[in-house]
């Protein structure tokens, strides 16, 4: 075992094939994870629940996408449990810099109270985590990113695990040999995010 990531094209083929990493919380020793069932979100499937739809309609956040993926991924890091290490803040700035991983800022004035980033490969992306400081903020963050991705031609948005959260927002569990066709259809997909 490593407690290193390995290069850009490796992690990449890594996610192609339906595995993302995690550290062991104890020994920071990179593991690869392939869950059966898989969670995605289908991207045409997002609920919006009446709180939120209020907040939406309130427009009290300003959402933007790629402005401060830094600051995104550190605030998603910054909780007493995570496994955002510096060895992840590192791997995935350099994915954000050759354009493979993306953010999407929300922002209460003029200050990111909110995100979620991820990694992008052709037409599906693959959500890797999210934070809020405001109540809302990852919600309407998840929200933009489901409609942003629709409009762009995006088939699949992966979410890795199913929590009680998620599912409240749509998402679902599919067994992995379903989730292997949608993600090699959906890898051939040219998308812009």
């Amino acid at each position: 075992m490593t407690k290193t990531l390995p290069p850009a094209t490796e992690l990449l083929w890594a996610y192609s094939q339906g595995f993302f990493p995690m550290p062991e919380p104890q020994t920071e020793e990179i593991e690869w994870y392939r869950p059966d069932p898989r969670a995605i979100l289908p991207v045409d499937k997002f609920h919006v629940s009446r709180s939120l739809r209020k907040v939406l309609r309130e427009n009290i956040f300003s959402v933007t996408h790629n402005r401060d993926f830094t600051q995104v991924i550190s605030g998603c890091a910054n909780r007493t449990e995570t496994w955002i290490n510096s060895e992840f803040l590192r791997a995935y700035t350099e994915l954000h810099r050759m354009g493979h991983a993306h953010s999407v800022e929300v922002w209460l004035d003029e200050k990111i109270v909110g995100g979620v980033y991820g990694v992008q490969l052709g037409g599906a992306f693959f959500a890797e985590s999210m934070f809020s400081t405001k109540d809302n903020a990852s919600k309407v963050a998840l929200y933009d990113l489901t409609t942003h991705l629709r409009r762009q031609g995006f088939s699949l948005l992966e979410i890795q695990f199913l929590t009680p959260h998620l599912a409240s927002l749509g998402a679902i569990e599919i067994p992995d040999d379903e989730y292997q066709t949608i993600l090699k259809k959906a890898q051939k997909v040219a998308c812009h995010f």
